[in-house]
């Protein structure tokens, strides 16, 4: 399990798993076909129920307490899901998530592309992240 994983586990995307056959799918972009033969017809498309991120952030930075700036820093976000946010664990995440080589020389370009990158990414897998903080 990647440290993205991490993050969607700890914000609730674990509950809203689909079952089809045998396996276990969490986001159609995983690359999961199911297998096709000439009697059988092709399965639609799961469709992934929205995460109240937001929600659930909030409820986290109420409880936590330290004042965390999690929209803005990825530090913050990190530590307010419990998740290591030293700088090698950033590192990690950051290979992970494909961070161009040339923000990966700089820790402040590192981590600002980093914070956008997860927050878009939450969004993509059905998370309801605000326009405004993936600008």
């Amino acid at each position: 399990m990647g440290l993205f994983d991490v993050i969607l586990d700890k914000l609730g995307f674990s509950d809203s798993k689909v079952k089809l056959g045998e396996k276990t799918i969490k986001r159609m972009e995983d690359g999961f076909k199911p297998p096709v033969t000439q009697t059988q017809e092709v399965a639609k498309p799961v469709e992934i129920p929205l995460v109240d991120v937001m929600a659930r952030l909030e409820e986290l930075a109420k409880a936590n307490p330290q004042k965390l700036n999690w929209k803005t820093s990825i530090v913050d976000l990190l530590k307010l899901l419990g998740i290591d946010s030293s700088f090698s664990a950033r590192k990690e995440l950051a290979i992970e998530l494909g961070c161009p080589e040339e923000k990966m020389k700089d820790s402040a370009q590192m981590n600002m592309w980093l914070h956008k990158t997860v927050l878009k990414k939450i969004a993509e897998n059905g998370g309801n992240i605000p326009k405004e903080l993936l600008d």
